[in-house]
């Protein structure tokens, strides 16, 4: 259960968690592809995400000024490019034009998405040091000044710059180090079981699992020290109204 009188500081995860209120991005391209009726079926587009993913972890294709409009496009085109390579899309004027429109509904998402996260976040920042830790590209923190975010945040562990990444929990170590609190002193609030909590909980971290639709099914059991469904619902837990 969370102890709300002993944290002292925030570790706040981006993806999943900010800007899309605990939804996985798996499931929100793939309702960007329904509305604008792409005709392949979810399992193969779950195949054309994950390629995607691998692509752009073992290639640095995404630069360090590119927002997140731009990071969208790359990954977006990347799928769909896997998609007509193997033969479930044609290749033809239409297929060429979902990129663009998924691309640009997901951007649209995430801006309508951040209207509710901003006052949350910058009343938390005035009582709290916050240290954002992130599985990302290099790019976070152009994205994050991009959507008006970045003032929030004490410092910015990513991924591509440490060297380390979720689920390991040593980038959880150090958001802790950066943040020189004991680590119960520490919430960390994520989207992901597996990414988030579980190894925020292994360096003895308290930890909000901000619970949305997710990539796979979660096991029975798996529990935080508090479980909300909407990012709205942490101001009824740190009591900023």
């Amino acid at each position: 259960m969370l102890n709300l009188d002993k944290v002292k500081g925030i570790i706040f995860d981006y993806g999943g968690t900010i800007d899309s209120n605990g939804k996985h991005w798996a499931e929100v391209i793939w309702d960007a592809y329904v509305d604008n009726q792409v005709p392949v079926e979810k399992s193969i587009f779950r195949d054309a995400y994950i390629f995607a993913e691998r692509y752009l972890a073992q290639h640095p294709v995404i630069k360090p000024e590119y927002n997140f409009l731009d990071l969208l496009k790359t990954k977006i085109d990347l799928q769909v490019k896997w998609l007509i390579e193997n033969a479930f899309l044609p290749n033809n004027d239409k297929s060429n034009t979902y990129s663009l429109a998924i691309s640009n509904q997901c951007y649209t998402f995430v801006r309508s998405i951040l209207k509710n996260v901003h006052p949350i976040l910058e009343i938390l920042s005035k009582q709290y040091p916050m240290v954002l830790v992130s599985n990302f590209y290099g790019n976070i923190s152009t994205i994050l000044e991009d959507f008006d975010l970045i003032q929030y945040f004490n410092e910015i562990i990513e991924s591509a710059v440490v060297g380390v990444r979720k689920p390991d929990p040593a980038i959880f170590a150090l958001g802790v180090e950066t943040l020189k609190l004991p680590a119960e002193n520490i919430v960390v609030i994520g989207d992901s079981y597996t990414k988030d909590i579980i190894p925020a909980s292994k360096v003895g971290c308290q930890t909000i699992w901000i619970k949305g639709p997710g990539w796979e099914e979660e096991k029975v059991d798996a529990t935080a020290d508090a479980i909300i469904y909407d990012f709205s619902d942490l101001k009824n837990i740190f009591q900023c109204e």
